[in-house]
């Protein structure tokens, strides 16, 4: 594969370099965060509270549980769900290495089910291939923001009476035939972190639909303390709390909350413009050798959270890592996601899993590219990116 050539003048300054998934930060964010540093109530507070009762509205649902990360939010939701070790969950080998760690953390074991090559998410027959006596749960990853089958998982979980716990970091505004992400299974886990098209800094939410399961997760995340502890410093008074459950320090923070209660009005007007990028990348890349995004399915919603190219390395003349070299060249950030599970050496030893076990997950991983893709991208930006991709290619 020949290297691509020196690049003599770049698209931007490295005094402008485009910064992969930076998040938008309006002047409302930061005085809610000063409102919480004045008011010296750091930790968990009302501010969260208020955060899980505004996201819970959004997405319909009848309970939130907020958590310091998406990861955390997955952990607790598979002990939720009275997951025992030596327990199996399928899940996708295109994500990021949380899904599997999760799983892990939680003494339970992972087992990979490959994806379909269109969609980049599980392959519901496959899932129904890996199933043994063992398998108590399943757990699809909405990958870049595009709904899974959701019919045919919850059609497989129902009858093999299995949990399913939905990994919606990446789908916060996506919808099936006009369902929120996060409502079919038992769990729906969210992210909003840093890169996320909503973001607390760090960050994650937990949306189920049982009462009792949503109280439990409160107090795993709060060292096993019963409900509402965090009131205990109020100035309502001491409130004395009692240990319930052997439980983790996942709580999120006044301060992170602060910054989401104002991200989560601007999320319909943020998926818009991103919608205007993800259509203008369309466009501009039609006759590039590259595989652009599959168009959304029908009666459902993408959350356009990733734009990601696979190289056509015998069309275009250079590899993706070469592609990757060329664009930080121009001064434009990009991203891999993901490598599948099965490259990463802890998994090989672990499971002994090989990529060519999962081919489809393999391909996609060792040929994607993500390039910048949010609301906060100028039009200058969008151009910027689209003449590089070019250049390169």
């Amino acid at each position: 594969m020949s290297k691509p050539s020196t690049v003599v003048r770049p698209v931007r300054s490295k005094e402008r370099f485009l910064v992969f998934g930076r998040p938008t930060i309006e002047d409302a964010e930061i005085a809610e965060v000063v409102d919480s540093l004045k008011k010296c109530w750091l930790g968990t507070g009302p501010k969260v509270a208020r955060f899980e009762r505004e996201f819970a509205a959004y997405a319909g649902a009848p309970h939130s549980v907020a958590m310091h990360s998406c990861t955390a939010a997955l952990h607790l939701s598979i002990l939720a769900a009275g997951l025992k070790p030596g327990d199996e969950v399928i899940t996708t080998p295109l994500t990021f290495c949380a899904t599997v760690n999760a799983i892990l953390h939680a003494g339970a074991t992972p087992v990979l089910a490959d994806v379909d090559r269109k969609t980049m998410n599980l392959d519901p027959e496959r899932v129904e291939a890996a199933l043994t006596p063992r398998t108590r749960a399943i757990l699809p990853v909405h990958f870049a923001g595009r709904p899974c089958d959701m019919d045919a998982l919850t059609d497989l979980a129902r009858r093999k009476q299995l949990v399913m716990i939905e990994d919606c970091a990446h789908a916060i505004e996506t919808r099936y035939k006009g369902k929120q992400a996060g409502l079919f299974g038992d769990f729906g886990c969210f992210s909003f972190y840093a890169t996320k098209n909503i973001t607390t800094g760090e960050g994650g939410m937990v949306l189920t639909k049982d009462e009792s399961k949503a109280a439990q997760l409160k107090m795993l995340a709060l060292h096993g303390m019963s409900k509402d502890a965090w009131k205990r410093f109020s100035d309502d008074g001491y409130k004395h709390y009692s240990v319930v459950e052997l439980g983790f320090k996942y709580n999120m923070m006044d301060l992170q909350a602060a910054i989401g209660l104002h991200q989560l009005p601007r999320i319909e007007q943020w998926h818009a413009r991103r919608a205007e990028v993800w259509q203008a990348y369309d466009r501009a890349f039609a006759s590039l050798p590259v595989e652009r995004p599959a168009p959304p399915e029908p009666d459902t919603r993408h959350a356009l959270h990733l734009y990601t190219l696979l190289v056509d390395e015998g069309r275009a003349r250079l590899t993706r890592d070469e592609f990757l070299s060329a664009m930080t060249a121009h001064n434009i950030g990009v991203g891999v996601h993901y490598l599948s599970v099965p490259e990463h050496p802890f998994y090989q030893r672990t499971f002994g899993w090989k990529p060519e076990h999962f081919p489809n997950a393999m391909e996609i991983g060792r040929r994607t590219v993500s390039i910048p893709l949010s609301a906060g991208l100028s039009d200058e930006d969008v151009a910027d990116v689209i003449t590089a991709v070019k250049s390169v290619l």
